[in-house]
């Protein structure tokens, strides 16, 4: 069976036990409930999870009611590593004073791309370093959604947020995405990956891994926004699935160290592809486009190099002897 249609039927494969329970406020088609949904299934009932300021805690958690079906903390907004952390220190007192089962129990963390690469990063810095033992995920949808679309680190180049407008000065977001997973791996930890709720198998698999591994283990996962990327409600997991098409947003993991793509294709769609469906893109100039294609490019021939995989980036596509993933065309509604 090939990838896509394993990806596809995957929900299958899953457990039809659900940790988030529906009826949350979270928007139409909105792509982080769908990854948080996935993620919450591979963890299983075992977990404690503190989870920042953001989406999900707002559309999960309206006082005096809760979708989650598994102990779950909200924190504030710049400390989600740091909770959990003191939650994992907790834990193996307990354990040690004989309290509690001495069993494995998962410690996840969550946060937005905000509550991550912004105000998080230095409690995420610190928890890394200190070699807690937990899973930190980050939602990553590519702004400050929850508050108004404002501008956060991970936005891309060229997106128009409310903080950075396009219009006849500047076109959008000025400076590039910033790099989260490398950052992280630079701690020297066991495991870091990125994912993506279009790939479900692929998803399933790192959570489990991350989870199951000793010490910090940090996974990056593509959440699409439809109001903030201005996109139709049913586009999420389409989207999704063209930015890893495109290069955008490459699926890999690294362990120990090590870097392996994880799926790959055997030509790269352009870029404009993803970005002309996008209304925070509308009103990019060729120029810009052709910009952002070679810097993909450039950085997937860096990834390839990492992974080892002998082959060079072209304009054309890539040739690839991993898995191989056939591309799938995406039809959202927007004008060009």
């Amino acid at each position: 069976m090939l990838m896509n249609n394993a990806n596809v039927y995957a929900v299958k494969t899953l457990t039809s036990k659900e940790y988030l329970a529906p009826g949350h406020r979270a928007c139409s088609g909105c792509g982080q409930a769908v990854a948080v949904r996935m993620v919450q299934k591979a963890l299983g009932r075992n977990v404690v999870m503190a989870c920042a300021t953001g989406c999900m805690e707002v559309v999960s958690t309206p006082f005096p009611q809760s979708s989650w079906e598994v102990p779950w903390i909200h924190v504030a907004f710049e400390n989600a590593a740091a909770v959990a952390s003191g939650v994992e220190a907790g834990l193996k007192a307990l354990k040690r004073k004989g309290k509690i089962e001495n069993k494995k129990i998962t410690v996840a963390a969550m946060a937005g791309d905000g509550g991550t690469a912004d105000i998080g990063l230095q409690a995420l810095s610190g928890a890394l370093e200190r070699g807690h033992d937990f899973l930190y995920i980050c939602y990553d949808n590519e702004a400050y959604m929850n508050t108004g679309v404002q501008r956060s680190s991970a936005t891309p180049y060229g997106a128009s947020t409310t903080t950075s407008p396009s219009g006849k000065v500047q076109r959008g977001q000025p400076t590039w995405k910033k790099n989260m997973p490398d950052i992280v791996a630079a701690h020297g930890i066991n495991y870091v990956a990125t994912a993506s709720p279009s790939y479900p198998l692929d998803l399933v698999e790192k959570v489990k891994k991350g989870a199951e591994l000793e010490g910090p283990a940090y996974l990056h996962v593509l959440s699409p926004c439809p109001p903030g990327w201005g996109v139709p409600s049913d586009a999420a997991i389409k989207l999704a699935r063209l930015a890893v098409q495109t290069g955008v947003f490459p699926l890999y993991e690294i362990e120990k160290g090590k870097h392996k793509i994880t799926l790959d294709f055997e030509e790269l769609s352009p870029v404009g592809d993803y970005l002309k469906a996008q209304g925070r893109f509308r009103g990019m100039t060729p120029e810009t486009i052709e910009l952002i294609q070679e810097r993909v490019l450039r950085e997937w021939d860096k990834l390839k190099e990492k992974s080892e995989v002998r082959t060079t980036a072209k304009k054309t596509g890539l040739k690839s002897n991993i898995v191989k993933e056939d591309k799938v065309p995406v039809k959202t509604g927007m004008k060009e």
